[in-house]
């Protein structure tokens, strides 16, 4: 096994442990141990494959020694090792190229409305929910789209996942951002579409929230960031998309004066449903033409990343 399958492997490993097992109502339970004659096997990858060939090997015999026909697995199988598998193959699947192993994997689970249901359940799990470090839009997208067109589930089922992929499709890397209009302290409103710099990083924050303190400490400590803020390089928006104003007032000192803090008035951000608020902190990198670099995301690390690519460095 190579380093990266090893290491994807890991991952996968780390998050089955940490979220627990999803059971057969497609709601994420907590881990238990379990004594079963089903065991789920991993594919030796041949030792003589390394690198995206491991990986292209390892994603296309995953699921080998799976029977999809088998509905009695669901109930006997470890759950967590199933929880495991996917998370170790969505893993191994490019974002920029997700549609086609995605539904592949979604053709093979719907066999029947209990196998599909379940691989619905990892997906959700896995690529939707806020706390997945594997969560990708991106991977999901074409789940959800096969879920829609699927006829083993009715119109009232499939209303949840309708919902998901509206917003899924919302603010998607490469496409233009939605834009919205913020309210300033001094009650002035502005059009983020208006915002003039190279890039703006909209950080989405709740006053008193302490991993939105944690990331805000992050973007304060990045000297890229806070050199590209002093020239005039890059816009830090900061919105707060809820109702108390007067939190958010006696949050402003917290943040640096040289970064633009406004509210949703309107509401508009949650009534329209323009971006993803199940999980807040979230940063969204933007550049000049406020094209999506980043979506959703509280990795400062990876945003500094983008922007050194994105100017050949």
């Amino acid at each position: 096994m190579s380093g990266k399958v090893k290491y994807l492997f890991a991952i996968a490993g780390a998050l089955a442990l940490a979220f627990g097992s999803v059971g057969c109502d497609n709601k994420p339970k907590k881990s238990v141990q379990q004594t079963t004659d089903y065991v789920f096997r991993v594919p030796n990858v041949p030792p003589t494959l390394q690198g995206e060939l491991a990986m292209e090997y390892a994603r296309r015999h995953i699921w080998d020694g799976f029977d999809f026909q088998d509905t009695l697995q669901l109930e006997r199988l470890d759950k967590r090792m199933l929880t495991q598998a996917f998370a170790y193959y969505v893993g191994m699947v490019r974002s920029t190229d997700a549609e086609e192993p995605m539904q592949d994997l979604m053709r093979r689970a719907a066999t029947s409305k209990p196998m599909l249901e379940y691989f619905i359940g990892l997906a959700e799990f896995i690529l939707h929910d806020p706390n997945s470090p594997l969560r990708d839009d991106e991977k999901y997208i074409p789940v959800l789209e096969f879920v829609l067109s699927s006829p083993l589930l009715d119109e009232y089922e499939k209303m949840p996942y309708a919902s998901d992929l509206h917003i899924a499709k919302q603010n998607r890397v490469g496409c233009v951002a939605n834009d919205f209009i913020y309210t300033l302290a001094d009650g002035s409103k502005r059009h983020m579409s208006k915002c003039k710099s190279d890039y703006i990083l909209i950080f989405i924050s709740n006053p008193g929230c302490p991993m939105c303190r944690e990331v805000r400490q992050q973007i304060e400590a990045s000297e890229l960031l806070s050199e590209m803020v002093g020239r005039g390089s890059m816009n830090i928006l900061v919105i707060y998309p809820d109702e108390d104003i007067a939190a958010w007032r006696e949050c402003l000192s917290e943040y640096p004066a040289d970064w633009i803090n406004g509210y949703d008035a309107d509401q508009r951000i949650s009534r329209d449903r323009l971006y993803d608020l199940r999980a807040i902190p979230a940063l969204y990198l933007l550049d000049r033409e406020k094209r999506v670099l980043a979506k959703d995301c509280t990795d400062v690390g990876y945003i500094e990343e983008l922007i050194l690519n994105s100017q050949g460095l």
